[in-house]
């Protein structure tokens, strides 16, 4: 294990500055894409069978009161925006609708927390390694010219300086981004889930007034 330890230390001090600045990069991409795998994975909720509950509360039962509850039931972005459409039953579309926006982008700017830095890791990575690369052979014609072609070893230090940076900002930008892409794929799949639920609840809505029905109110949480 100390002979692991050594060699790690001893690749990092090859690389110099620039392979510590990408092991704390690498650090922080961790701990944001732990906490992104579980923060959206907690907010996947059965979109259709939720939607399901929401009409029968409403066309079925004819309580928004009920269907309010149902939101409280499940946790994620879709339910909470629902549940602030439905506190606005009874009011006009416009003000259901700017409250549903208004919703959905705070939700968003919980979704997308911590993506900007994912994003920028994986884009700054391969810079510092070129960095690298540009400071390694720096060095080594450094050596060239003052050892001439009578000392070759301080030339490669040079040379491998280079390439270990290079392949130390590839090794972290590659799966950061695959994270980042990641991510984005699932936050999309939330954007048309809230589109498809947001829709619903005012087709619901209209559905209800053209057909007379009145839905039981919600009293004060509506006043």
């Amino acid at each position: 294990m100390n002979g692991e330890s050594f060699q790690f230390k001893e690749y990092m001090d090859q690389g110099g500055l620039v392979m510590w600045l990408l092991l704390i990069g690498s650090v922080i991409a961790l701990a944001f894409i732990i906490e992104r795998f579980f923060a959206l994975w907690r907010a996947k909720i059965n979109v259709n069978e939720f939607l399901q509950k929401i009409r029968k509360a409403l066309i079925v039962n004819r309580s928004a009161r009920e269907a309010v509850k149902v939101c409280e039931q499940y946790r994620g972005p879709v339910a909470s925006i629902m549940k602030v459409g439905l506190l606005k039953h009874g009011r006009p579309k416009e003000d259901v609708e700017k409250a549903i926006e208004n919703a959905a982008a705070f939700e968003m700017g919980r979704l997308e927390r911590g993506l900007v830095v994912l994003a920028t890791i994986a884009n700054v990575a391969p810079l510092l390694g070129f960095l690298g690369t540009v400071t390694g052979m720096i060095k080594s014609f450094d050596a060239l010219a003052a050892a001439g072609l009578s000392n070759p070893g301080l030339v490669a230090n040079g040379i491998k300086e280079a390439l270990t940076t290079t392949a130390g900002g590839l090794f972290v930008a590659i799966p950061v981004q695959i994270a980042y892409n990641f991510f984005m794929s699932r936050i999309n799949k939330f954007v048309r889930d809230i589109e498809t639920a947001a829709n619903m609840l005012l087709e619901t809505f209209g559905e209800m007034e053209r057909s007379g029905i009145s839905a039981e109110g919600l009293g004060e949480r509506n006043g």
